[in-house]
């Protein structure tokens, strides 16, 4: 928090007008007021308009002063012109406050678009919404570091090759070296984790030197590759991912796969012990009679 008090402090306002400067002043002052609050949570309250869309407080300003780009995900769908109709350019505050009046009108149509509010605030309790993550994905700048406020939570967000990530703080993943971003693709939570490189991570519950740690570049690859035949296996097949992650879904696929392989080596070996070309696997003669045969350099015993 001290940093952040002299990077307020090292500020300069772009504008040399007198009215401009003393108004970014107030700014940088209620921003060095707002900072102690920085250790419990900042109060921000979200419009459904837009995903950079919040009321100003004194909160906001801390991310305006420093160029933080703060976003959240929870819009109304414009396919829904009802819920549109009834949330309109409120805040979330105003809306509760708007849903309150509306149950206690004799109106039937404010009772009516009271009711459509409430249930939108039911159904979206994700506070995210497909409209909305499509927005944020569109508004957010490759590879730009910014703030995503979910559920009363602030998480920092990146954008790389056109996927949102969340970066990873939760105390339980404090020594997975290998879980660094969290990925942001649905509203649901099924999300996957990826190591710094963001490349999918399978090391969950295992130590630095476990295989599927630090691994090398083929064997991340091979993981990669099933990851995204896993995923497509889920598109094709949906009622056999059913409560499956992805995750899940990718190490149940390289299961099979080394099934399969333990399964074919066995039949090669016996071919090969059965082939008239083996010196040493001669059919139909006793073990004894082979122990007694002389031995000559270029025969091999098969164990």
């Amino acid at each position: 928090m001290a940093h952040l008090g002299n990077c307020l402090l090292s500020i300069k306002p772009q504008e040399k007008s007198e009215g401009l400067q003393l108004n970014f002043q107030q700014n940088v002052d209620d921003a060095i007021t707002v900072l102690p609050k920085l250790a419990t949570g900042l109060d921000v309250n979200v419009r459904f308009t837009g995903v950079s869309d919040f009321e100003y407080t004194p909160e906001c300003s801390v991310f305006d002063l420093l160029g933080i780009p703060l976003y959240h995900g929870w819009l109304v769908d414009p396919q829904s012109p009802e819920a549109v109709r009834a949330v309109g350019k409120l805040s979330y505050n105003q809306l509760v406050e708007k849903i309150i009046t509306c149950k206690h009108s004799s109106d039937t149509n404010l009772v009516t678009e009271g009711l459509i509010a409430e249930q939108f605030l039911e159904t979206t309790a994700a506070q995210l919404t497909y409209h909305g993550l499509c927005e944020l994905t569109a508004a957010a700048k490759e590879d730009e570091l910014s703030v995503f406020f979910r559920n009363n939570h602030f998480s920092t967000m990146t954008k790389h090759k056109s996927h949102l990530y969340l970066l990873v703080t939760d105390q339980g993943f404090l020594h997975e070296e290998q879980v660094v971003w969290e990925s942001l693709h649905n509203v649901d939570g099924d999300s996957c984790f990826c190591d710094s490189d963001f490349h999918l991570s399978h090391s969950l519950g295992k130590g630095p030197g476990a295989e599927g740690g630090s691994g090398s570049p083929e064997k991340q690859l091979q993981v990669d590759q099933d990851y995204l035949v896993a995923l497509s296996l889920q598109q094709q097949q949906p009622q056999g991912a059913l409560g499956l992650t992805d995750l899940e879904l990718a190490q149940q696929l390289q299961q099979e796969e080394y099934q399969q392989q333990q399964a074919v080596q066995p039949v090669w070996t016996r071919t090969r012990a059965l082939s008239p070309q083996g010196r040493g696997a001669t059919s139909g003669r006793p073990a004894g009679e082979r122990r007694q045969r002389p031995k000559h350099e270029s025969d091999c015993i098969l164990l």
